[in-house]
């Protein structure tokens, strides 16, 4: 058998793949559980808005046909969504795809990165699988801290920067002055990535409009996403959103007819919906500080969250404490897979589901150090 490891690219030999993890059903199956909640992937545990399966389902009939490879009819109601012209859309099989588009684009071997600390695992992945340099900036207090990211932008003449708003795993957002000023102190030629898959959760008077910026003449791309307050993950649509002059370049690299039927139709059917997301979005606000207050008020201090998930430290030890949980059918995010040990990322759901959490976690936390307590 061939030494594969002789062969393939050397950026490759040091990365590893993305770990999902069991599923579900392997989970239930192997703890002889009959459901387990999933607040791991922060999913759009809400669902997807009403009519849109039906909208999908219609499109199977012509499953044989490759999808309208333009996307037109997509693109042109993004744009109106937000305000743009058709050719500044670029569909993709959600965001992971489109991150590894713009790797493919912009970085080549030794070129250097630079990625705040905590956020998004798959930016210094895929970027490192690019064959580029990974220069990673801690965030001390756990918000993103752009004057550091700059900094070490200039001192490594980074080609690229990637930056999440609200961040993940901590739920942060950025404030107008400190993007403005983070723009204006980067390196001319440094290419700015700004990963919006929250953002549909913050209020729109809170949004930064990055359009602006690109109109502007930044070197910024903004991705967005269909997973999360729209409730598709399982469809994978996103899209992202850049000069004309940019998106032929991207298409140069991107798989052809990479969306699929059902995604599409999807999609179209969950814009022009306003009010309806306006609702998605404040169910989610009143979820999510539901389960703050219930953290909070059971002895845990949650971060504050702009997204559709709460980073709660309980300073125990992971794996018992997700296990615990998970032993009660709720699935959690460890907080040593996100690189913050002693923490637990929860996706916000159901109100009644909330309470569930906050009513559990203080229990398992006691499991816990009683299990670590000496004998006497």
């Amino acid at each position: 058998m061939s030494d594969w490891s002789r062969l393939i690219r050397p950026q490759l030999l040091d990365v590893g793949p993305y770990v999902p993890g069991p599923s579900v059903d392997e989970l239930q199956a192997s703890l002889g559980l009959d459901q387990v909640a999933k607040l791991n992937w922060n999913e759009g545990l809400f669902g997807p808005l009403p009519g849109v399966l039906d909208a999908a389902a219609a499109e199977l009939e012509r499953a044989w046909e490759y999808p309208e490879h333009a996307y037109l009819e997509l693109r042109e109601a993004i744009g109106a969504e937000i305000g743009v012209a058709a050719d500044w859309i670029l569909p993709g099989h959600g965001i992971q795809t489109l991150i590894l588009t713009l790797t493919a684009a912009f970085l080549s071997p030794g070129e250097r990165v630079v990625v705040p600390e905590p956020t998004y695992g798959l930016y210094a992945q895929a970027s490192r699988a690019a064959g580029a340099v990974v220069q990673r900036v801690s965030s001390p207090e756990l918000r993103l801290d752009l004057e550091r990211v700059a900094d070490a932008a200039r001192r490594t003449r980074a080609r690229m920067v990637w930056i999440c708003d609200p961040n993940n795993p901590t739920g942060s957002l950025l404030e107008a002055a400190e993007w403005r000023t983070f723009l204006g102190s980067l390196p001319e030629d440094c290419v700015v990535a700004a990963d919006e898959a929250y953002i549909d959760y913050v209020a729109p008077e809170r949004r930064l409009r990055r359009e602006d910026d690109i109109a502007a003449g930044r070197p910024l791309i903004v991705l967005r996403t269909f997973s999360k307050i729209f409730g598709l993950a399982g469809l994978r649509l996103g899209y992202a959103v850049g000069t004309p002059g940019l998106i032929p370049y991207l298409q140069t690299v991107q798989e052809p007819f990479n969306l699929n039927r059902p995604a599409l139709m999807a999609g179209l059917a969950s814009l022009g919906r306003a009010d309806e997301v306006a609702e998605r979005r404040a169910a989610t606000v009143l979820a999510r500080e539901r389960l703050a207050a219930g953290l909070t008020g059971a002895g845990f201090d949650p971060l504050p969250s702009a997204a559709n998930f709460v980073l709660v430290r309980h300073g125990a030890d992971d794996a018992q404490l997700a296990d615990g949980l998970l032993r009660r059918g709720l699935l959690v995010r460890s907080g040593a897979e996100l690189g913050l040990p002693g923490w637990a990322r929860i996706t916000v759901g159901p109100e009644p589901l909330m309470d569930r959490v906050a009513g559990a976690l203080p229990d398992v936390l006691a499991e816990v150090r009683r299990s670590r307590a000496p004998a006497g």
